[in-house]
């Protein structure tokens, strides 16, 4: 594995740890919908966007799925999965990306 491809990958792991973290604290107010960060590989992007509280959960069943804001995907290590207004759901390549994405899920 490069280290790009790791550094990718632990940012991302970060993005999703903050976003775990923000749908711990929505638990308790029921609501529809959550502002999450986006969940790409640049660690200089704070970009937020809204994202269905069970579309993120059926995200969530997934390590290797992440939801970025459009542009903000890397072909060399994922593909767009699905499209959606606001947000991508992309999937980490196999070998070292889904990997990489496994080894950090926190759930």
């Amino acid at each position: 594995m490069s280290e790009r491809e790791r550094r990718i990958g632990m940012n991302e792991a970060l993005f999703r740890q903050v976003n775990e973290r923000i749908s711990e604290l929505g638990d308790g107010y029921e609501a529809p919908t959550l502002e999450i960060i986006c969940e790409c590989g640049d660690i200089d992007c704070g970009d937020r966007f809204e994202i269905a509280q069970q579309a993120y959960e059926q995200l969530r069943s997934d390590p290797t799925l992440f939801a970025v804001i459009p542009g903000h995907e890397i072909p060399d290590v994922e593909d767009v999965v699905e499209e959606s207004h606001q947000y991508l759901v992309v999937r980490k390549h196999a070998g070292d990306p889904a990997q990489v994405a496994r080894a950090t899920d926190p759930r």
